[in-house]
């Protein structure tokens, strides 16, 4: 179903809601190539679709079909009070929108958080409608040492401000979340609005996406398609390290650790990831 476009931030977005797990109703926007192959870019915790603008607004769009949900609990999309520990509801977000926007043999790229969203719907669903995966700066476990340990310090320090429910430690908090994405702070035009949309995602919600369990060493042996793994050599949130433990569990992936970069590489150095990127898309 399409909705009614707010103020363009990017021109040629389409915006669309979709029906997904449990009756959600998820925000979807979508640029670029009608006819290319589908890039479904997953957004990490407390983050929006709009984390992916330099993307939407890149070359990527001449040749792909760019889509980009707010996750449940996200942007404009549906927060319901309960049901972010469920995997299955995960994954019929993702279906839903495959489904729904018709989208035949995309690529699945998850960031951080996203990556989780993406396992999810595979456990679920299986690889046979997909093309290939990206993880990128992404984790795999949630709610165990192992997970914790592939956070760093700096990232445990600010998640107790993350779950604040008191407006002022929120703050702080979301803007120490920022700070550790970036080796190099970004512009105030950018960064302020990054900090407006992880303020819409409601305390519970956060404090529910990190309260899940979940491990999927089982699950990435499993992954016979085409997997690239891009990450940034100055990750502050998750441990550049974490690198060998996707590379093994899933030993054919195609690896990118980006110079320069943290937790964002696709926004710090966009030229270098969509180059990554559009190379692996090429190959498929």
């Amino acid at each position: 179903m399409f909705i009614q476009n707010p103020p363009e931030i990017i021109p040629g977005i389409e915006h669309h809601m979709v029906t997904g797990g449990g009756g959600a109703r998820l925000h979807v926007v979508e640029t670029g190539n009608p006819g290319g192959r589908p890039l479904v870019f997953l957004h990490g915790f407390s983050q929006c679709w709009l984390a992916w603008q330099p993307q939407m607004r890149s070359a990527l769009t001449d040749d792909y079909r760019l889509v980009a949900p707010d996750l449940r609990g996200h942007g404009r999309s549906d927060k319901p009070a309960a049901g972010y520990a469920e995997g299955a509801l995960w994954a019929e977000d993702v279906a839903a929108v495959l489904r729904e926007l018709l989208l035949e043999q995309p690529v699945l790229i998850g960031w951080s958080y996203g990556t989780i969203v993406v396992l999810d719907y595979l456990r679920a669903f299986g690889e046979d409608s997909v093309a290939g995966i990206g993880i990128v700066a992404g984790i795999t476990k949630l709610g165990s040492a192992e997970a914790l340990a592939a956070l760093t310090p700096e990232m445990l320090d600010v998640l107790p401000g993350c779950f604040a429910s008191e407006t002022e430690e929120s703050v702080r908090g979301l803007s120490g979340l920022l700070e550790l994405c970036f080796v190099r702070r970004p512009a105030p035009e950018d960064l302020y609005p990054m900090l407006g949309y992880n303020l819409t995602v409601p305390p519970p919600v956060r404090r529910a996406l990190l309260s899940r369990e979940v491990d999927n060493d089982d699950l990435l042996p499993m992954i016979r398609k085409p997997v690239l793994v891009v990450h940034g050599d100055e990750d502050a949130i998750v441990r550049p390290s974490v690198v060998d433990q996707h590379v093994a569990g899933i030993a054919h992936a195609q690896v990118h650790v980006m110079s320069g970069v943290g937790h964002a590489p696709f926004w710090e150095d966009a030229p270098t990831f969509e180059r990554h990127l559009r190379a692996f898309c090429e190959g498929l």
